[in-house]
């Protein structure tokens, strides 16, 4: 073999390593790739802390379409929260309850039916009377009348104010984490088709379940237009007396970070509640 041909050989040879070798990496190009890696580390680490921010909880009773929960931790020793003050003529409210007493049963809505009945609702600001129809809501008077005798309401925070589109003071949680219930749920009554609440309606709250009716309700303290999505909320009574309490309660707006919809900023507890039927 010519010393030509020895020359030509290694040029071949050469030429095909290069053809299957990885082309080599630019200053630049690796710069680039560094920066991508660390990127994505931050994007992670992103993730890690907004994501549960942004993703709730389980479904609570609510009169609003998703779940909402309270925006402080509720007090377990009684007195104000961190951030509350007292709005004019209420007094501190007792410790939430941890185990509300629970039932196995609904009761029987024949104990209702037909009937009128009116309830005085003692709370830390005042009195709240309503008066319930237990012609229109039967199983819902039914239900409101057995948690009143029971006492499951004393004591019993109104964990939740809304103050923009919709406008309603939810009660009914002993624990004061919108997800307290009575042990038993029922189905929807007398909701109107047209979504609108009038001031002063007492309905139930519940979660996206329309069967998940408790012991949980509102007041709408100004008329309030609602989803009818799922068959909407029972209405089964209204407020008669007390309605400016609710009305201050709500100017005070709730607590950071949602002061349209969250913990009053002004407490207000149900101490007991007394029902006694309206004769005609």
């Amino acid at each position: 073999m010519t010393k030509e041909q020895e020359r030509a050989r290694a040029r071949r040879r050469h030429e095909e390593q290069q053809k299957t070798a990885k082309p080599p990496v630019s200053d630049s190009t690796r710069d680039k790739q560094v920066f991508g890696v660390i990127l994505a580390v931050i994007l992670v680490i992103a993730a890690a802390i907004v994501v549960p921010k942004l993703v709730g909880s389980s479904d609570t009773a609510t009169p609003a379409a998703g779940s909402t929960t309270p925006a402080s931790t509720p007090t377990s020793s009684g007195g104000l929260a961190a951030g509350q003050k007292l709005a004019a003529g209420c007094t501190a409210p007792p410790a939430n309850q941890t185990t509300p007493k629970q039932q196995k049963q609904v009761p029987a809505k024949a104990t209702a039916a037909g009937k009128t009945f009116v309830a005085t609702v003692r709370t830390t600001c005042g009195d709240l009377t309503f008066e319930l129809d237990g012609t229109k809501a039967p199983q819902t008077v039914a239900s409101f009348i057995n948690l009143a005798k029971t006492g499951f309401w004393a004591p019993s925070p109104c964990h939740r104010v809304t103050t923009e589109g919709i406008y309603v003071l939810q009660c009914g949680d002993p624990t004061g984490t919108g997800q307290g219930g009575p042990g038993y749920t029922f189905g929807i009554e007398n909701a109107p088709k047209d979504g609108k609440y009038p001031t002063g309606v007492l309905a139930m709250a519940r979660t996206s379940d329309p069967n998940s009716n408790g012991g949980q309700f509102f007041i709408t303290y100004k008329e309030t237009q609602l989803p009818t999505d799922g068959g909407g909320y029972t209405i089964f009574g209204k407020v008669t007396k007390g309605l400016d309490i609710v009305d201050k309660i709500a100017a005070n707006k709730a607590l950071p970070p949602s002061p349209t919809d969250g913990t009053p900023v002004s407490p207000i507890s149900i101490l007991s509640v007394s029902v006694t039927e309206k004769k005609a």
